[in-house]
């Protein structure tokens, strides 16, 4: 009879795989389960439209992926993931037919701000240009997982990231950089006036000044596709089509690791009302599009973007963010759309793209988000409507079902503000572990919290790693 095992994942999101291959690579052994029947989670690449159009379901372009400490010390590379760069990383059109941008250049980025607010952006940053990888292993590593390489740094970065977003507002004089400011923001799906919200908008644009807002070469399942491949390359196994419902289910083990939401982990492992005061915040409703050509931008910096944020002033993104979160569908909504063709013609046919976008609606939705998100789009891309060859549209409930992680069309797996942005699944220097000393949390629930990086796994891995070797010492 086989020897039991020392670690099993439920999950095989980026943060269930992460886990895996930490715990693998320390010589445990490790298997995955998942629901579906490919690997992926959020990170999954398919035909949703017409035959050729390869589509991101979820997440497409990765600011904290390309700088995940995690990832960066695997040799994914030799699995197929390379990175590609848009000529910009991000534009933020205008209604007069201009854009702001984020920039791979500090410099390029400030002076699409206008002459008043480039001064106050450069030096905004310029304290934390050349500090990425350790301010991100720090940052992402906490609470407990790591001592601090550079606790100074973090400090000071954590003096001004735990100010709201009105505290940088503040700091510019003209709307431009506010907006994209509230843009990037705005990506956390949560109001912008809460608790470190200053920190997550200085987060994603130092990411692009560092290392850039890069895409997968064929789609996020890439991502997916290498760390399984690494995963089985060290030992570990991944079984697909196995839904598990409560822990019998599993194969005996030392430990159990869950990339799920914590409502599902306390279902199937009989935690009760272990989580009962952890929140799901708004949803989006999301449209992949198969276009005959590119989206007809009126701004020429936004033709060149992989992402373009559309919300034309701080207002408007504050005031859809609150509607959303609120329980409002916003009348003009924020959007935030990629365009993976323009660096990967792979991802369509010869000519064609394809284009992604989404907006902020209340949490379990069931409306009908389609025309407010063109009519939108139109704003600032006159004619958009007829490149439309086919659109894949998903609001909460859809979302719901193809990730059981997206509770009411969360992607996030739980709001992420206020307290619950930086304490996550609860206020706890231990957020993977559980009541249950063999079961463990390892999605984007726990800290760091969303996105495609893999940390929360990383993090639990190491959880685990000390539990085991804490109970081997006994």
């Amino acid at each position: 009879m086989p020897s039991m095992l020392d670690a099993v994942v439920v999950g095989a999101g980026p943060n269930g795989l992460t886990a895996a291959v930490e715990l693998a690579r320390r010589g445990l052994r490790v298997e995955v389960f998942e629901a579906k029947d490919t690997v992926g989670g959020g990170a999954r690449t398919e035909e949703l439209t017409l035959p050729g159009f390869r589509h991101d379901p979820c997440s497409a372009v990765h600011p904290l992926g390309i700088g995940s400490p995690a990832f960066r010390n695997m040799p994914l590379e030799r699995y197929g993931l390379e990175w590609l760069h848009p000529e910009l990383p991000m534009a933020h059109p205008f209604d007069d037919g201009t854009a702001a941008v984020l920039s791979r250049s500090v410099a390029e980025t400030a002076a699409s701000f206008g002459a008043r607010d480039a001064g106050t952006y450069r030096r905004l940053m310029a304290p934390l240009l050349g500090t990425w990888d350790v301010l991100a292993r720090d940052f992402m590593s906490l609470p407990l997982t790591a001592l601090p390489r550079d606790p100074v740094g973090l400090a000071r970065f954590g003096a001004v990231g735990l100010q709201p977003y009105s505290w940088l507002m503040r700091r510019f004089r003209d709307d431009r950089a506010r907006a994209l400011m509230a843009g990037l923001v705005a990506h956390v799906i949560a109001p912008l006036n809460g608790v470190a919200t200053a920190g997550v908008g200085m987060l994603f644009a130092l990411a692009a000044h560092e290392n850039g807002w890069p895409l997968p070469r064929g789609g996020s399942q890439s991502i997916s596709d290498a760390l399984t491949g690494y995963l089985r390359d060290l030992g570990g196994v991944v079984h697909t089509g196995f839904e598990v419902k409560r822990l019998d289910d599993l194969p005996p083990a030392r430990t159990y690791l869950f990339d799920t939401s914590p409502t599902a982990l306390a279902r199937i492992a009989g935690l009760g009302r272990a989580y009962d005061g952890y929140k799901y915040g708004a949803a989006v409703f999301k449209i992949d599009y198969a276009l005959d050509g590119p989206v007809p931008w009126t701004a020429e910096e936004a033709r060149a973007a992989g992402t373009v944020q559309i919300g034309p002033s701080s207002r408007d993104i504050a005031t859809a963010l609150s509607q959303a979160s609120g329980g409002t569908a916003p009348r003009t909504p924020f959007l935030i759309t990629a365009q993976p063709s323009l660096v990967d013609p792979s991802r369509a046919p010869e000519g064609k793209q394809v284009f992604w976008a989404y907006g902020h609606v209340p949490n379990g939705w069931e409306g009908d988000f389609t025309d407010a998100i063109e009519r939108q789009i139109e704003r600032f891309a006159p004619g958009f409507r007829d490149r439309v060859l086919a659109r894949a549209t998903a609001g909460p409930p859809q979302l719901a079902a193809r990730n059981a992680n997206y509770v009411g069309g969360d992607i996030a797996c739980g709001a992420a503000r206020g307290l619950q942005l930086l304490l996550r699944p609860k206020i706890s220097l231990f957020p993977y572990a559980t009541r249950h000393p063999s079961v463990f949390l390892c999605s984007s629930a726990a800290w760091p919290g969303p996105g495609v990086h893999g940390m929360s796994g990383h993090n639990a891995a190491k959880a685990v790693w000390r539990a085991l070797r804490k109970a081997d010492a006994r």
